[in-house]
């Protein structure tokens, strides 16, 4: 075990695996019921270069995206955004009109999967409540997130501010406030089902 200071009258005891400090960061690891080996979420951002979205047999990704979305997003326009888009987004407020909001758990943390490759890429909420990453996804339009609940691993961020995945995917922008990184994410983009799922 392994004890981690949070503040000054906040302290956890975690087993060591559960803490990493990287180059990047501190971050944390976390065993998703739904996949193998840890999933390191949170730390610094890790830039991309444009080489990530050349074009490849499915627009900017190997495939088209999984036939099967979460939320029941539109597979459509979901394929659209995520392979043959750079700049353009879902419209505003569109993942309010998905299944998300009833299906989403509103007491443990929710891991967004890329819609091509079932990649982790996002966690959420991590160092905030449900509420208040809804409230302020719903204030920008758009599931916003921050470096803390973003998977590095799978995740870069363009010179540019674009956010896309290592296999490129159109994932959004990183629109930096006054509290920080905010990745403003497409729902379409992150609605995969885990390890990818026949198409």
């Amino acid at each position: 075990m392994l004890s981690l200071v949070v503040s000054s009258s906040l302290a956890l005891s975690l087993p060591r695996r559960a803490v990493l400090s990287t180059a990047f960061g501190t971050a944390l690891a976390i065993r998703p019921a739904s996949a193998t080996g840890d999933l390191i979420v949170g730390g610094s951002p890790v830039k991309g270069d444009e080489s990530i979205m050349a074009p490849k047999a499915h627009g900017t990704s190997a495939a088209p995206v999984q036939g099967n979305l979460r939320w029941n997003v539109d597979v459509e326009n979901a394929d659209r955004i995520t392979n043959y888009n750079r700049r353009f987004a879902e419209f505003g407020g569109y993942w309010k009109q998905t299944d998300f909001l009833k299906e989403v758990s509103r007491t443990e943390p929710t891991t967004y999967y890329d819609s091509v490759t079932g990649k982790p890429l996002f966690r959420a909420p991590i160092g905030r409540s449900m509420d208040e990453f809804l409230a302020e996804s719903n204030l920008h339009g758009w599931p916003s997130f921050r470096d803390q609940e973003v998977v590095w691993e799978n995740t870069r961020v363009l010179k540019d501010g674009e956010t896309v995945s290592v296999t490129g995917t159109h994932l959004g922008h990183n629109l930096p406030d006054r509290a920080g990184n905010r990745y403003c994410i497409n729902l379409v983009s992150i609605a995969g089902r885990p390890g990818g799922a026949p198409q």
